[in-house]
C-alpha cells in the first residue's frame, strides 16, 4: 500500500515544477522570490520556490527536535526526539501589497500566509521516548507570518495537526506551534 505522505509530497513537487513558470511572468514589486535559507532552531536548509504571484512551496530538510505524540510513543518527564526531518509546505500569502503600501519590506517573501504543511521525521539520533515506529508524519493547515530583516529570517506558524506512523497509529493535536530563526542566503 502506498504511503499517504509519499502521495502528498509527490503531488506538491509536481505542482512546483509546473507552476514555477507563472511566477516568472510578473515582475511586480511584491512578487515572490526564490530564497535559500539556513535555519537555526531545528537546524536545516530551506528553499522557497514561488508557484505564482502569491503562492510558494517550501522545502526544508535538517535534523530537529520534537516531542512525542501520545499515540506514537511514550516517555516520562521532558520528552524529546532528535531526528532527521523533511518539511514541505504550500503557502498562500495574503497581505504583501498592504505591507508594501505602508512602506514595510516584502523582501525575501515577508508576509502573512495560510498554508498546508507536511512533516516527516526519521530514525532518532537521540531520544528519551519509546517510539512505536521509527518514522512518523504530521500534516495540517497553518496560519503564519514570515519576517525578514536584511539577511535575518523569522518564522512563526500554528495550526491543527493530524499525525500518524507507518504501522497505523494516529491522532489529532489541536494546535502545533513552529518558531524559527535563520539567515537568508
Amino acid at each position: 500500500m502506498k504511503s499517504p505522505i509519499l502521495s502528498i509530497v509527490s503531488t506538491i513537487i509536481l505542482m512546483a515544477f509546473f507552476q514555477n513558470g507563472s511566477a516568472q511572468n510578473s515582475a511586480s514589486h511584491t512578487s515572490l522570490e526564490n530564497v535559500w535559507r539556513v535555519k537555526f532552531i531545528n537546524p536545516g536548509v530551506e528553499y522557497e520556490l514561488p508557484a505564482g504571484n502569491t503562492t510558494s512551496f517550501i522545502f526544508n530538510a535538517g535534523i530537529g527536535y520534537g516531542g512525542s505524540y501520545p499515540e506514537l510513543g511514550r516517555g516520562s518527564g521532558f520528552q524529546y526526539v532528535i531526528a532527521p526531518f523533511i518539511d514541505i509546505e504550500f503557502r498562500k500569502y495574503y497581505n504583501r501589497e498592504k505591507q508594501f503600501s505602508k512602506g514595510r519590506s516584502v523582501h525575501y517573501n515577508s508576509g502573512n500566509f495560510v498554508s498546508f504543511r507536511a512533516v516527516g521525521n526519521g530514525w532518532a539520533i537521540a531520544e528519551n521516548v519509546n517510539r512505536k515506529d521509527d518514522l512518523d508524519f504530521a500534516i495540517g493547515p497553518t496560519w503564519g507570518l514570515q519576517r525578514n530583516f536584511n539577511k535575518l529570517h523569522f518564522l512563526m506558524n500554528l495550526g491543527p495537526t493530524y499525525y500518524f506512523n507507518t504501522i497505523g497509529n494516529s491522532g489529532f493535536y489541536p494546535l502545533m506551534l513552529q518558531l524559527n530563526f535563520g539567515l537568508n542566503l
